[in-house]
């Protein structure tokens, strides 16, 4: 039976896996559910179409990553970066390179990572080094403004104020996470920027975090907007978190989704909100890593 407890296990597994904690069991959480269900060796690792997911792919992708071979974000999706990376280790340990992590690789990652640190990883590295080499000025940017449901116009003015600062933008308003995800991904934008409404009358901003890994320039991105809001408007206070939601996961740029409370009073305060993002964006493209690796 789906009793109190059983609602409560489902609340709190959506809590550490970076989910909304509904306590209901939608496609997501399943969706979570079974990928928590494989363990790294529980099942061979190659490149397929549908990818892979799950937290052996992740377990792995962070094993490749702390010894140098990127495999793109530790999202637990095996894709062609990830595929790459475990063929460059295979052939650099000696092993018959054939894409797959079976008993071999897995022992000689395993014998590997014993001698290695415990810093970032290469592919959080490879995210601050794309980000301080590229961009320095609005105008520089590729941006994706995606919305979902009921905030177009909040979306629209941040397109037209973006576009009169000379960036390149596009607008998404498709209802599907994963499909707005690839759009930017196509796009090869620079940053992604959502809006969704969320129950209550409190606001959120979220980036992309995982066990494994966590965007650097996401979370700073997430974190100068809460404070831009934060000075401008006095009732609106986000917190700041970061979690696997699947717009965040699937893009492969730094992503913030701005959930918002309330919609109606988001349209009435659409103007100064705005001016958040926008000086938040400008703020973060001239420096969009802090000093200092986020501690894991």
């Amino acid at each position: 039976m789906f009793c109190a407890s059983t609602q409560d296990a489902v609340t709190r597994f959506q809590a550490a896996r970076g989910l909304r904690a509904t306590a209901v069991c939608d496609a997501d959480t399943w969706g979570a559910l079974v990928e928590a269900s494989w363990g790294l060796g529980d099942r061979p690792l190659l490149l397929v179409a549908p990818n892979l997911r799950g937290d052996d792919v992740a377990a792995l992708q962070e094993a490749l990553a702390r010894l140098g071979f990127d495999p793109g974000r530790a999202d637990g999706i095996l894709g062609p970066a990830t595929a790459r990376a475990l063929e460059d280790f295979q052939h650099n340990y000696g092993l018959y390179v054939d894409g797959v992590c079976g008993p071999d690789t897995l022992r000689a990652l395993d014998l590997v990572s014993r001698q290695t640190g415990s810093g970032p990883g290469v592919s959080m590295v490879r995210e601050l080094a794309t980000l301080t080499g590229s961009a320095r000025a609005l105008a520089d940017l590729r941006i994706v403004v995606g919305q979902f449901g009921g905030l177009s116009g909040l979306a629209r003015q941040l397109v037209q104020s973006l576009r009169q600062r000379s960036a390149t933008v596009v607008a998404s308003d498709e209802p599907d996470a994963v499909a707005q995800a690839s759009a930017a991904n196509r796009f090869a934008a620079n940053v992604y920027v959502g809006f969704e409404s969320q129950p209550g009358d409190s606001s959120s901003v979220h980036y992309f975090a995982v066990p494994q890994f966590e965007s650097a320039g996401g979370r700073l991105l997430a974190e100068l907007f809460a404070d831009h809001a934060r000075r401008r408007l006095d009732e609106f206070s986000p917190a700041v978190a970061g979690m696997r939601l699947p717009v965040l996961r699937e893009t492969r740029m730094p992503a913030v989704l701005v959930a918002l409370g309330s919609v109606q009073s988001a349209l009435d305060r659409a103007p100064e909100l705005v001016e958040c993002v926008v000086g938040a964006l400008e703020e973060w493209v001239a420096c969009p890593i802090r000093d200092e690796f986020p501690e894991r």
